[in-house]
């Protein structure tokens, strides 16, 4: 039978065990050893109910709500996404010592070419009012002996449903680093044996880190569109950690000129 929080029986039972361990706290001071460990005994196997109860409460209950989509769109947006990296809890939420081509749930990839690895990548909770995703992601860098590091996010087939070389894909994140790095951000469009890329470094001086591709620049054959990616490549990222508390995409038409 599923627990009832709230009847009257439950209601009852709660003030009484108020009572009861109000009446407890009051005798403490003064009872017999023999009572006392018996009151010990009992607070701590309550405690590490209650301790469960309160620590998943505030965890759930906190800003951002976990599962939240929402996020600033331009005016126009047709397609619009934040992956569950950042939306939700994953079932492993991080490793160390990561090996290449190691994946953070079903969406992100780690690549790199290091002899030894010495990476941790990680789920993390955001809990500050300013963030609007539920999680971020964190990366510690120690010794890296490789030439290259890069988070990959495959995109949902949604956002090539529909896609034109009128296109504008647009790409925000909150980024926190220990000392300064070069982060590009690599869009990547598979169309028959072909694959268009497009690179933009991530603005990381500015208030609002965000980066636009402009499709109509490019050979993209709309007809044989396959899939989409999106490589966030670290440069020098030797004893570094870098924290993206956020990444959401959207889709717009560009104006027409």
């Amino acid at each position: 039978m599923a627990f009832q929080f709230g009847t009257v029986m439950d209601r009852f039972i709660h003030n009484g065990a108020i009572r009861w361990w109000r009446q407890a706290a009051r005798q403490a001071r003064k009872a017999d050893l023999s009572t006392l460990r018996k009151y010990r005994q009992r607070a701590r196997q309550l405690r590490t109910h209650l301790n469960e109860v309160i620590y998943a409460s505030e965890e759930r209950l906190a800003l951002p709500l976990i599962g939240s989509n929402a996020f600033p769109k331009p005016f126009g947006t047709d397609w619009a996404w934040r992956p569950e990296l950042w939306r939700g809890p994953l079932p492993v939420p991080g490793m160390s010592s990561v090996e290449t081509k190691s994946m953070l749930g079903k969406e992100a990839t780690l690549f790199h070419d290091c002899a030894r690895s010495e990476l941790t990548l990680r789920q993390v909770r955001n809990l500050r009012e300013a963030d609007l995703a539920p999680y971020g992601v964190r990366m510690d860098v120690f010794r890296f002996d490789g030439s290259f590091l890069s988070l990959v996010i495959d995109m949902p087939k949604e956002s090539i449903a529909g896609l034109k070389k009128d296109h504008v894909i647009r790409v925000d994140t909150i980024v926190e680093v220990e000392k300064p790095i070069e982060i590009f951000a690599r869009l990547n469009i598979k169309h028959g044996p072909n694959t268009e890329q497009f690179v933009r470094e991530l603005p990381l001086h500015e208030e609002n880190v965000m980066v636009e591709f402009d499709l109509a620049y490019s050979n993209l054959n709309e007809k044989r569109i396959e899939k989409a990616w999106l490589d966030i490549i670290f440069e020098g990222p030797e004893m570094n950690q870098v924290t993206l508390r956020d990444l959401t995409f959207s889709r717009r038409l560009r104006a027409a000129i």
